[in-house]
């Protein structure tokens, strides 16, 4: 019933930006933190970053911590992921996912997210 639909995806240059956005749907979006992962060809998915319920705690992956803003508008239930100074090696199919309502601990886990959305391709080159 839960759906989720990420979008801002394409083709960058390395050194520039990207916003990403994550489309909930359903009156309980505000109460779920959510998450943002990344998965690139023959590679394992990968925690990106994650924020609160409110919005008021985040999380990021060491490897990309000084380059991202998370952030999230419950009124509009959206979630956005904003990446600067993109690299080649950024490049992976991104997805927005949603954590578990539940007794079960973690932030960086993929298991920890029970809705997951389509995925949005990034691709950054030259």
């Amino acid at each position: 019933q839960v759906q989720l639909v990420e979008s801002g995806g394409g083709l960058v240059q390395p050194g520039e930006s990207l916003q990403l956005a994550c489309a909930g749907s359903g009156p309980t979006f505000s109460i779920n933190a959510m998450g943002w992962f990344r998965q690139a060809p023959g590679k394992e998915r990968e925690f990106v970053a994650a924020i609160s319920a409110s919005g008021e705690r985040t999380y990021y992956s060491d490897s990309m911590k000084d380059r991202l803003i998370i952030s999230r508008d419950n009124a509009a239930k959206v979630v956005y992921l904003q990446m600067n100074s993109l690299k080649v090696e950024d490049t992976a199919v991104y997805y927005c996912a949603r954590r578990a309502r539940a007794l079960v601990q973690g932030t960086k886990e993929a298991s920890a997210y029970d809705v997951w959305g389509q995925g949005t391709q990034v691709t950054v080159s030259s």
